[in-house]
């Protein structure tokens, strides 16, 4: 079997990732969360640093349909050229020297991702991410590296819609698991990963769907790897034009969640509100760092 050659080892491993073995799933993880670093590493020390012998590293590669690890190991190196010269050039000189015209293009870019994300958003599988999040006992999200801002912005928001959210933040995965070891069917799990995929976060998700928990998958493409345990997928373009990822999309995304279940609970969140006004006067939490203040009538007004 030949390997297409339209398409990167990257993608290739993505779209084989739920019909892999156990092994070489975990070569195909590493790989695509440390693929810069996996390129100079021969068939041996790749084992090695996963516990799998060299010879199922070969086995690996000849299943995606090379003749030897050294000519996967040829086509992983173009990746990592294609991304080095994507920073130098500004992904074909299309962003110029000149700083406003930079700017121009990035907006004009994430603009363009947006479009394409709500174009291609599932209607049925964003009503059902509202719905689960909302009837969920409590609600675990997870979102690491690049992606913790999303993270974060979605908790923070979510915690004042609803009770029991919690955030999953740790560069350990035995303290991801103590954090969540309670999740059941009752719960709900959002994993939130954008290119590079985090291995952390799949084994988490991979967790919550074994404890068969609603999992949620916010990622960029049909094919990624984060949507092997989710049974809700929400996709959203996050291709930048250098190594940055554009952030855009994601968070129109997570935007769109927020103001649906507002929506759906809008007396509980006037209330959660009208409380947390009242810690922050009684408290003083703001003191005098107050610019504007809006009242309900400005609301009403709007």
């Amino acid at each position: 079997m030949m390997v297409q050659k339209e398409e990167t080892v990257l993608i290739q491993m993505q779209k084989r990732l739920a019909k892999m073995s156990r092994s070489h799933k975990t070569i195909a993880l590493y790989i695509l969360d440390h693929y810069d670093q996996a390129v100079f590493m021969t068939a041996a020390q790749l084992g090695g640093e996963l516990g799998i012998s060299e010879s199922t590293v070969v086995r690996f590669a000849a299943a995606l349909g090379y003749q030897g690890y050294p000519e996967f190991q040829k086509e992983l190196e173009k990746c990592v050229k294609e991304r080095l010269n994507s920073v130098q050039s500004g992904e074909g000189g299309q962003a110029g020297t000149d700083l406003p015209e930079i700017f121009r293009s990035v907006m004009k870019a994430d603009t363009e991702q947006i479009l394409n994300t709500w174009k291609q958003l599932d209607p049925n599988a964003f009503e059902t991410a509202v719905n689960d999040i909302l009837a969920a006992e409590t609600v675990y999200i997870m979102g690491l590296r690049g992606d913790e801002p999303l993270a974060v912005f979605f908790h923070f928001y979510l915690h004042l819609i609803r009770p029991n959210v919690i955030l999953l933040q740790s560069s350990n995965m035995s303290e991801i698991f103590e954090q969540m070891f309670r999740i059941s069917k009752k719960d709900c799990f959002i994993g939130i990963s954008f290119p590079r995929y985090s291995v952390r976060t799949l084994k988490a998700m991979e967790f919550a769907n074994d404890r068969n928990a609603r999992v949620i998958a916010i990622t960029d493409d049909i094919n990624s790897p984060m949507n092997l345990y989710s049974s809700c997928n929400l996709l959203a373009g996050s291709e930048g034009i250098s190594i940055v990822n554009s952030l855009a999309a994601p968070m129109s995304l997570l935007n769109g969640l927020i103001v649906s279940m507002c929506r759906r609970k809008p007396k509980e969140v006037k209330k959660n509100l009208d409380l947390l006004s009242d810690v922050w006067n009684n408290y003083q939490v703001y003191l005098n760092d107050e610019i504007d203040v809006i009242n309900e009538e400005d609301l009403e007004s709007k």
